[in-house]
């Protein structure tokens, strides 16, 4: 089995290598290559392919028992320094590399349906190839350096993928505001890892964590300076996987194309945050206080996510809120201590709310051909309903991933969610009521989400009170944009959503409470696994219904309010008209952040502004003038006569004599 993982770097290789023959094409022979636009595609999707499979026979590899692998070589060395770069294979970097590949290779196909008619079609997948390679080396790296080199590779893919449609001025900004809010995250991050360095001497994870709890036991380094260098390190996956207070790119972000959406914002990128604190759990685990700042920030990250995705009206931005707020389950879990449950809602989650994220797009889809072109329209959920007749693929599989979310059993997202809402009861019960009813927030907005959309009639011509202008949909219609009915997607759009239903229903079975494989594959390092049986379900029963109540109340509600309109939502909110305000403006963080950071960095600006106009430019101007006018002064002496320069040189000695004469 050693050349299968002596080989296994080429799996980043292969899409890098797929988005540089692309990106050669496109620069060399732009007209050419665009004309050949799904030829590229096929070239990136079967590299992508390729490396697939690779990732699933390491995966079976290492499923089966095969020890984890290291490769290493010197990369750097000045006397006793020395930095390695290589690759990793042992469980987590399995299961991820399965993960990012499969959910990766499925948005590829999507894409060529959902970006059928993009003048940037191949430029896209280009971009989508080079975003793949980055995540994959990002998950084989062995030690902080190389997972830094890649995360920031991740990150720059994220703003030229956000920012894909740069000629529309919100997805520039959008850009710009997630690549601007991760540099915050990543200088923390940077500066963790060098002051990490500073303490321990090493890059890799296990010495730092053992180095760490050594100088920290016998006083050489104080447990104070340890927690900082840990709060550090935590603020990049705070920023990557949009953690309070860091978390408000996420949503913006949407502006990208949806095939990024469910890619980078919902399957892997986001998730690179999580991996990187289970990559660290070494570390974390050893200072309690940082473990309960990290769980503290995952639940109150839980509970705002679901508290925006409330009021939300855009499809996409809705997703992108239960984004962050399952982000802030997993992350919980893992401050807890659950290590296992942690990552595995990272698993189900990448499955079912890429799902979701792709639904979103065949419902933007199939809504232009009613409303037109304006993404305003196309995803305002006010404009939609009765979409499943037109879409019954898209509305199914859009059921699927909402039951999934909502924790109902047996779906994956219930097993998964289900095991960090245990962990948290077991270790602070206050915590575990916030979550507890953040859990049946999320089936409320999330069914909300689902009714709106798919049943009742087509509101595509019908606006109800407080929606868009219907003048809108005229004007359309009147340029011979929309006008028509909704349709279902190509099948190039729908087969990835059939294919991410199964496992959003099935693979959470690996993780039951009855025979849990999936912690007998991925658990803590270091930790020792005694059974994968839970003897007594007692506590499973009672807190698994207590989140299944909740979460059946959660829909009951929105279907007495968005379905039979036995609850009128617009009665309710002009009642809370404060707190749906302040939901609705997503507790005004974005105006909180432009007036104490943009306006006060633009005053700042605008100060030093002066003191370079008034200060720094006044002492140049003033040097420029004084040489000017003694210059033009002095022309008048250079007259070309010895007998005046003689008496311009008498003078001058005449004068020294005078002034140093002893009166």
């Amino acid at each position: 089995m050693e050349p299968l993982y002596e080989y296994a770097w080429l799996i980043p290789v292969l899409p890098l290598v797929g988005a540089m023959l692309v990106g050669v094409g496109l620069i060399s022979f732009n007209q050419t290559v665009n004309k050949l636009r799904q030829i590229n595609a096929a070239v990136i999707i079967a590299l992508l392919g390729v490396a697939m499979t690779y990732s699933i026979a390491i995966f079976v590899s290492q499923l089966q028992g095969h020890a984890p692998y290291e490769h290493l070589i010197d990369w750097a060395a000045a006397g006793t320094f020395h930095l390695s770069m290589g690759y990793t294979i042992d469980h987590l970097t399995a299961l991820m590399l399965v993960v990012v590949t499969t959910v990766a290779l499925l948005v590829m196909i999507y894409t060529d349906g959902y970006m059928a008619h993009d003048p940037g079609y191949v430029r896209f997948y280009a971009y989508l190839s080079l975003f793949s390679s980055s995540m994959l080396g990002l998950v084989i790296s062995p030690n902080l350096i190389q997972i830094y080199i890649f995360w920031e590779l991740v990150g720059m893919c994220s703003y030229l993928l956000v920012g894909f449609w740069y000629d529309r001025k919100s997805a520039a900004e959008a850009a710009q505001k997630a690549f601007v809010t991760n540099r915050v995250g990543d200088f923390g991050l940077l500066l963790g890892i060098l002051g990490l360095f500073w303490a321990t001497g090493s890059f890799d994870f296990g010495v730092i964590g053992e180095r760490l709890q050594e100088l920290t036991s016998s006083g050489v380094l104080n447990p104070a300076v340890a927690a900082l260098l840990a709060v550090l390190v935590f603020l990049g996956p705070v920023a990557k996987s949009a953690q309070f207070p860091l978390h408000v790119w996420l949503p913006d972000a949407m502006e990208g194309p949806t095939p990024i959406s469910a890619l980078i914002h919902a399957a892997t990128m986001v998730a690179a945050g999580v991996f990187l604190i289970a990559r660290m759990f070494p570390v974390f685990e050893e200072i309690p206080s940082v473990m309960t700042l990290i769980s503290w920030t995952g639940a109150f990250t839980a509970f705002l996510g679901a508290s925006i995705a409330l009021t939300q009206n855009d499809i996409k931005k809705g997703l992108a809120y239960s984004t962050i707020s399952q982000l802030g389950y997993m992350v919980m879990g893992m401050g807890v201590g659950a290590y296992t449950a942690g990552l595995f809602h990272l698993m189900t989650h990448a499955y079912f709310k890429a799902m979701l994220f792709l639904g979103s797009g065949s419902v933007i889809h199939g809504m232009e051909a009613a409303v037109g072109h304006d993404p305003a329209l196309a995803q305002d959920m006010r404009v939609m309903g009765g979409l499943r007749k037109y879409m019954p693929i898209t509305s199914a599989t859009f059921l699927i991933g909402c039951l999934a979310i909502s924790g109902i059993p047996p779906f994956a997202g219930f097993w998964s969610k289900d095991e960090i809402l245990g962990a948290v009861f077991a270790a602070n019960p206050a915590m575990w009521v916030l979550t507890w009813l953040t859990a049946g927030v999320t089936a409320f907005y999330m069914f909300r989400m689902y009714f709106m959309t798919f049943e009742g009639e087509f509101r595509g011509i019908a606006f109800g009170p407080g929606a868009m202008n219907p003048k809108e949909l005229d004007h359309e219609a009147a340029h011979g944009h929309g006008g028509g009915k909704p349709h279902e997607s190509p099948w190039t759009m729908t087969l990835p959503l059939v294919m991410l239903a199964i496992p959003s229903i099935l693979v959470g079975l690996v993780g039951t409470p009855f025979h849990n494989y999936f912690e007998g594959f991925i658990h803590a390092p270091g930790e020792i696994i005694e059974s994968l049986v839970v003897e007594d379900l007692t506590e499973f029963y009672v807190l698994g219904g207590a989140s299944v109540g909740i979460a059946l109340i959660g829909i009951t509600v929105a279907a007495l309010m968005y379905l039979q309109g036995k609850i009128s939502p617009a009665a309710i909110a002009e009642k809370i008209k404060p707190l749906y305000e302040f939901s609705l403006h997503k507790w005004y963080f974005d105006e909180l952040y432009d007036a104490v950071f943009v306006q006060g960095v633009r005053r700042i600006a605008r100060q030093v502004l002066e003191v370079d106009y008034n200060v720094v430019d006044g002492v140049v101007n003033l040097t420029g003038f004084v040489t000017m006018i003694t210059g033009e002064g002095l022309k008048y002496f250079e007259n070309g006569r010895a007998q005046f320069y003689a008496l311009i040189i008498f003078l001058a000695v005449l004068g020294f004599v005078i002034f140093s004469f002893p009166f």
